[in-house]
């Protein structure tokens, strides 16, 4: 991984202080939950962060989504950056794996005063879509990272024409752009197909930036 790579992406430290203090301030709410994240779960850095979340916000706040979907809440930092942006009749659907999840999900959404616009599913999203009678005008990829092709395929149909995906994590580490992926990293295999997928899709505008770990912005047409 190169400077200018670690440069756009904020990995080092105190350019990421930089972008943070450049930043609207963290959601006191969202603080609490970012800190209880890291104090109580397996794998904290699954979590959305303060300046992800931000991101998330304001594409929210440009687009003026009715009906949102996220595949992947974890903790629910992603679900409530949205939320709280959301005009008062729209509505975010959030798909969780791990039922374990659920209480401490509900707990922490019933403390934001956009709790009420969160619709929590507790499965496995390649179920669960399918069966919605719903489109949406915004839609968030956070899940299993060797199932983001299979998400897509499952969301791109539901999406509004002029609606909007945004996938996290598409760079994967820059593991996307090595010459010998190893024959078990699922993973990494799977980012990398979905960034096929998406750029050969006539029916979308695709833009790979290189924030954070990766954000493919897609528009379908």
């Amino acid at each position: 991984m190169n400077n200018h790579f670690k440069l756009l992406t904020g990995d080092l430290p105190e350019l990421r202080e930089y972008l943070t203090a450049h930043t609207t301030p963290e959601d006191p709410l969202l603080a609490d939950l970012f800190r209880e994240t890291y104090v109580k779960m397996h794998h904290p850095r699954r979590t959305t962060d303060h300046l992800a979340g931000r991101f998330l916000h304001l594409c929210c706040q440009m687009i003026r989504p009715q009906q949102v979907l996220e595949i992947g809440t974890f903790t629910g930092y992603g679900a409530l950056s949205i939320a709280t942006t959301l005009p008062p009749d729209a509505t975010l659907h959030t798909i969780e794996k791990n039922d374990e999840l659920e209480k401490q999900l509900t707990h922490w959404f019933n403390r934001s005063p956009a709790g009420h616009q969160i619709k929590l599913y507790i499965g496995d999203a390649l179920e669960i879509i399918p069966a919605m009678d719903l489109t949406f005008d915004f839609v968030f990829i956070d899940g299993e990272k060797d199932q983001y092709p299979d998400y897509y395929r499952a969301a791109i149909d539901k999406v509004n024409p002029g609606g909007f995906i945004v996938a996290d994590n598409t760079l994967w580490s820059g593991k996307v752009i090595s010459e010998n992926i190893p024959s078990g990293d699922r993973f990494t295999k799977g980012v990398r197909e979905f960034n096929d997928l998406v750029q050969s899709d006539p029916r979308v505008d695709n833009l790979l930036l290189p924030l954070f770990d990766g954000i493919m912005m897609i528009r379908k047409r």
